[in-house]
């Protein structure tokens, strides 16, 4: 599967959305975004680009032993990914598929005494026994799209944290011209598809200036727009 199957892929899901205004996870706007969500639902679409991205670590010289991604809609990979590595072994060894989860932090609850809630550090963190299970092991990163490349720099050092050797990272789209340097000099970055998107900080954002309605069904528009409102 090339580039350009993997394009019609995402394209026959309406996961490539153009022609909008868009608030990114990097709060900077643009016109067209990569829905991974509208990809997620087509198992058999996710079957085969997951085996693509196997494929290209299949013949890594440190052989994967442990995929991990993070949450939500990385768990999905991670366990395709894993399933098509273990399927790809001569020897019927058993590759691992986990997740890393954002962190959260106990704060007291201002509305109830006695009580708390949590909130998100922007941090992963490796929980539930995984970190046993990646210690002293290849892992290979996966995920779906590159924007800032935060996220997933975010869980290779996590993995890194907890004993993990990071072998590579595999994604589904790099829409931001993300390079190995901005993912924690991970060794080896591949893309089944890259997409270069326009973004604008607000301030210069030419789609605010028109009036242009944000779009609220994808990316942090209803967000952006909440708080604006406070």
């Amino acid at each position: 599967m090339n580039e350009s199957e993997v394009q019609k892929v995402l394209a026959k899901a309406r996961a490539i959305i153009t022609g909008s205004h868009v608030v990114y996870t990097s709060w900077e706007h643009g016109t067209a975004y990569v829905n991974k969500d509208a990809l997620y639902p087509h198992t058999v679409d996710m079957y085969y680009l997951c085996h693509e991205i196997a494929e290209q670590f299949r013949y890594s010289e440190d052989k994967v032993e442990v995929v991990i991604a993070p949450t939500i809609g990385g768990v999905i990979l991670s366990q395709w990914v894993a399933y098509h590595l273990t399927k790809m072994d001569r020897h019927n060894r058993e590759v691992l598929g986990v997740y890393a989860e954002k962190e959260a932090v106990a704060i007291p609850d201002p509305l109830n005494k006695g009580r708390k809630c949590y909130i998100e550090t922007g941090n992963f963190v490796i929980k539930r026994g995984y970190d046993k299970l990646i210690a002293g092991k290849n892992v290979l990163v996966v995920e779906d799209v590159l924007t800032t490349g935060g996220s997933a720099k975010k869980v290779i050092e996590a993995t890194r944290a907890v004993g993990g050797k990071v072998i590579g990272l595999g994604v589904l789209c790099n829409r931001g011209g993300i390079t190995p340097q901005d993912v924690a000099d991970v060794s080896k970055l591949i893309a089944l598809v890259n997409v270069k998107l326009d973004a604008f900080n607000e301030a210069d954002c030419p789609l605010c200036k028109q009036n242009i309605p944000i779009n609220t069904d994808v990316g942090k528009g209803s967000e952006f727009l909440a708080r604006k409102q406070m």
